[in-house]
Parts: structure tokens; sequence; C-alpha cells
């Protein structure tokens, strides 16, 4: 059953990544979500670099979070990546939701760095 769901996620994150990609003027913010972590990086996909990344494994998140893989962690992280971008005055993004369903902690991560202040 497991080999399904991630079969039917690599097939549904192939098919975003062939209409997704990240230039350095608007990166690809990609999310990954374990068990007991959520993760976040912007990629430019021209030249193949990480601009920034975030996480719930993070010693200043980690510190104030009780639990790593939940929606206020995702909100945490989706703040954090916001501000590392806008340091470096990046203000819009693609959002690649990686196959992953627009739910729960993902909508979470995303509606946090909409809010401060990044624009997909």
């Amino acid at each position: 059953m497991a080999n399904d769901i991630n079969i039917r996620r690599d097939k549904t994150k192939a098919r975003i990544r062939g209409r997704v990609s990240g230039t350095p003027e608007r990166p690809r913010l990609t999310i990954y979500k374990s068990l007991k972590r959520i993760y976040v990086q912007a990629v430019d996909d021209t030249q193949g670099i990480t601009l920034a990344a975030a996480s719930s494994l993070e010693k200043d998140l980690r510190g104030s979070l009780k639990n790593g893989a939940n929606i206020e962690a995702a909100k945490a992280v989706g703040a954090s990546i916001a501000a590392r971008l806008k340091e470096k005055g990046i203000t819009s993004v693609v959002f690649d939701r990686n196959g992953y369903v627009y739910h729960g902690r993902v909508k979470a991560l995303a509606d946090s760095a909409r809010e401060a202040g990044l624009q997909f």
C-alpha cells in the first residue's frame, strides 16, 4: 500500500516538474515533508543551485516548536524561508508542492510564506 502512494506521488511530481521551473529572479519553492520534519528550499533550476533553505530541524525553530511535523512547524518554516528570500531581494517564487496534496502542512507553509511577503 505504501508503495502505491509513493508511486502516485512520483508520477504527480514528474508531471508538476515538467511544467514548473525556477529562475534566479523567480526560484522554485519546493517542499519535502517526512513524518518528523518539514523542509523547504528555493531552487534556481537554470544553474542548479539552492538559493535558500529552511526546515523544522534548525536550532532556532526546533527550540520553539513542540513537534517538527505539525501545522505550527510548517507555518514557522514558511515564515523563515520568506524572511531569508526577502533578505536576498527575492519576493516572487514558483510553488512546487512536490506531488503532495495542497492541504494541511503544505497549505499552512504556503499561506505562511504568502503572509510573510512572498508572492506566488
